[in-house]
């Protein structure tokens, strides 16, 4: 009997720790749909960046003696466009455009969307009727034509896009964030934070938006996919980039004149665009899948 009461008191008193979770990043790996989207973004970050180290024509190059036959070849894998660019480079440089533009214009729509909604959700009251409200207003719009509308009245350009797509998507960010922090706004973390009289901001960007992050992170990857389908579609009407700048949806959209005989010259284009949107939706899959597992 002393025997065992020694035992006890020689084991030591400290209680188990629970080891953190690891985070999301770290268990990517756990979703084959997340890697193989991962996998076809990766893809065409990695050709945009080399773009200037690959052995190329450059994008705006005109080669006259494919104009007769542009169909691909030994010199032009994928051919040449009606004008007798190469339709590879012209992908590949197209490709450092919309990897820079649409992934910003999604991050500056968070920027401005957070805010908005962790201040109409955790204030509640006239900050978010007011802050509704406006949304409400924006969100009557068919997207597509007030894309429409905003471009034709600002001019095509990059800078534009993204300022387009800050108006037109922060206003369902601040919803959907609004809609996390009224879930999470009334748990014991937050009233723990109150109480050690945290300011609002400090609970609302350090204690509330952290424990949004799983959908978060999943929404940002479907808006950049959106945004990859918006300046296809400005292009495609003829109001993207502003010419000579490679632009796959003014490609898809000069490739249809002559789709019924060279129908490469818009096919390669729209398998660019369908494979980079798939990248981020299916990584968007992928991050819901283990959020969900939390």
């Amino acid at each position: 009997m002393s025997a065992t009461i020694d035992n006890a008191a020689a084991a030591p008193l400290t209680a188990p720790v629970d080891k953190a979770p690891p985070s999301l990043l770290r268990r990517l790996p756990q979703s084959r749909v997340a890697m193989v989207g991962l996998g076809l973004i990766i893809f065409w970050v990695a050709l945009a960046t080399l773009a200037p180290l690959l052995p190329l024509d450059p994008p705006n190059k005109q080669d006259l003696m494919a104009l007769a036959d542009p169909r691909p070849s030994a010199r032009h894998w994928l051919g040449t466009d009606f004008k007798g660019r190469d339709i590879l480079s012209r992908l590949i440089w197209g490709a450092r455009t919309v990897l820079s533009v649409a992934p910003l214009a999604a991050l500056a729509a968070y920027l401005v969307g957070c805010p908005l909604g962790l201040a109409a959700g955790y204030y509640g009251g006239k900050v978010d009727t007011i802050i509704s409200r406006i949304s409400d207003i924006i969100l009557s719009f068919p997207i597509i034509i007030l894309y429409v509308i905003l471009i034709a009245n600002i001019g095509p350009s990059a800078l534009n896009i993204v300022l387009a797509v800050v108006l037109t998507a922060a206003p369902g960010i601040a919803r959907i964030v609004r809609g996390l922090t009224l879930e999470q706004r009334h748990l014991d973390y937050i009233a723990a934070a109150q109480l050690r009289r945290e300011s609002a901001l400090y609970i609302m960007f350090i204690e509330l938006l952290p424990n949004c992050r799983g959908p978060l992170i999943t929404d940002f990857c479907l808006r950049v996919g959106y945004t990859i389908i918006t300046i296809g579609i400005l292009g495609f009407l003829g109001l993207g980039l502003p010419p000579p700048d490679p632009d796959w949806g003014t490609m898809v959209k000069e490739g249809t004149a002559m789709i019924s005989v060279r129908p490469h010259m818009s096919l390669f284009p729209s398998i660019a665009i369908v494979s980079l949107i798939l990248g981020f939706n299916l990584l968007a899959d992928g991050v819901r899948e283990l959020s969900l597992r939390d």
